[in-house]
């Protein structure tokens, strides 16, 4: 008896939890169409949020960070909403950014492309994904990303590729491995409720610690978890 007392309690705590993250969720919604009123492209844009793709609290952050900053190389792994969200923004408020996106499949590529027509500045580049060791779990990351980008970005979009249960979505570390240490940037981290990708930010804590790079950082919770990582030139992104 005791025991199926303490499991309808832990379930009941387990249910209270999820509906308490689709409120955050309904908040963050709001605040996002709040956010986007009277921006042009922006607001009329349409967009599949939530599921496979980014949630609000990912596009409220995005939205704010483009609109406050107007980064002028964008950095996102991961084709997808995001993808049409940051190329809107290079066409009506971001004339002088450039946007790279890298992604691992080459078929979602040609059918994206036939739903939604990019920026002249928005760019794709295809790395099928290959699976690495790291820390002696199985990762999967793009192939040959370093030939694909620069050494520096003003925003790096962390969605991409397909997740791994740690160390996911482990390029970006590559990618700050190589950073100069002036470097100033922002990076967004989606899923960051997974394991994965905390396994992911604690090593890049770990890298900017080695490079005396400091960092500021914040996460943002609604339905899912999303951590965004900044210099000192950004630092007020984490209270936006």
């Amino acid at each position: 008896m005791i025991n199926k007392i303490k499991k309808i309690i832990k379930e009941n705590r387990e249910f209270q939890y999820s509906q308490l993250k689709y409120l955050k969720e309904l908040e963050w919604a709001q605040i996002y169409h709040d956010s986007i009123r009277g921006q042009e492209g922006i607001k009329d844009l349409s967009l599949n949020i939530g599921r496979w793709a980014g949630n609000y609290t990912f596009f409220y952050i995005l939205n704010r960070v483009l609109k406050d900053y107007k980064p002028l190389n964008v950095l996102e792994l991961g084709l997808g909403e995001s993808s049409k969200f940051i190329s809107t923004y290079l066409d009506f408020y971001l004339t002088n950014s450039n946007h790279l996106i890298i992604e691992q499949d080459k078929s979602w590529s040609s059918a994206f492309k036939l739903q939604f027509s990019l920026s002249k500045r928005s760019k794709i580049e295809i790395c099928p994904i290959v699976e690495k060791n790291i820390n002696e779990f199985p990762v999967k990351v793009y192939e040959n990303l370093e030939s694909k980008i620069q050494n520096n970005y003003d925003l790096y979009v962390v969605d991409g590729p397909h997740g791994s249960p740690r160390f996911s979505r482990y390029d970006i570390v590559s990618i700050a491995k190589k950073m100069s240490p002036n470097h100033e940037f922002i990076i967004i981290l989606d899923d960051y409720q997974r394991q994965g990708e905390k396994d992911t930010f604690y090593k890049l804590q770990s890298v900017f610690k080695e490079k005396g790079i400091i960092i500021y950082h914040e996460t943002f919770f609604g339905f899912k978890e999303v951590k965004i990582i900044t210099t000192e030139k950004y630092k007020y992104c984490c209270s936006i």
